[in-house]
């Protein structure tokens, strides 16, 4: 696959193609994280209007997907509305090919584009290649947000867009 072969586009979390991508991420983290820990959005948690879906595919193979949820401002935020990165994931045999970087590139343009300036995340301490694509884009640790609990799993981050 060379870097022009990869398309990112919108596509309906509901789609069977993406369902099982999904399942497998859920798979993933179960055997990080108990149940109470995840912190996941659902399939019908993710065709909320609040909600962009994006997947990348290559020559009609689903490799990755990852979400953006338009969220409101909060005590967290100083009140100022954010983007939230959601489900980000990209297939074990996909990785290595920068895909999850231009996944999350694409998900930043579209909260720009949607006027959004702050994007914040979650992720688990246990997901090292997370941790590690968040902080080469720029992503900066910060506390809790959005009702997260501050259990010890959790990370969290924020980068200004």
């Amino acid at each position: 696959m060379t870097a022009r072969d990869l398309v990112i586009r919108p596509q309906r979390p509901d789609s069977p193609g993406v369902v099982a991508l999904l399942a497998e991420l859920d798979a993933y983290l179960a055997s990080l994280y108990e149940p109470e820990a995840n912190h996941i959005l659902d399939v019908q948690a993710l065709l909320s209007s609040d909600v962009d879906f994006l997947v990348a595919e290559c020559a009609g193979e689903l490799l990755g997907c990852g979400a953006t949820r338009r969220m409101p401002g909060e005590p967290a935020t100083a009140g100022r509305a954010y983007g939230e990165i959601k489900r980000m994931f990209v297939a074990p045999a996909a990785r290595g090919q920068r895909i999850s970087s231009r996944l999350l590139a694409a998900l930043e343009q579209r909260l720009q584009a949607d006027g959004f300036a702050l994007a914040l995340l979650e992720t688990g301490g246990d997901q090292h290649e997370a941790v590690r694509l968040y902080e080469r884009a720029g992503y900066q640790r910060r506390d809790a947000f959005g009702g997260y609990p501050d259990n010890g799993l959790s990370l969290f981050y924020e980068k200004r867009l």
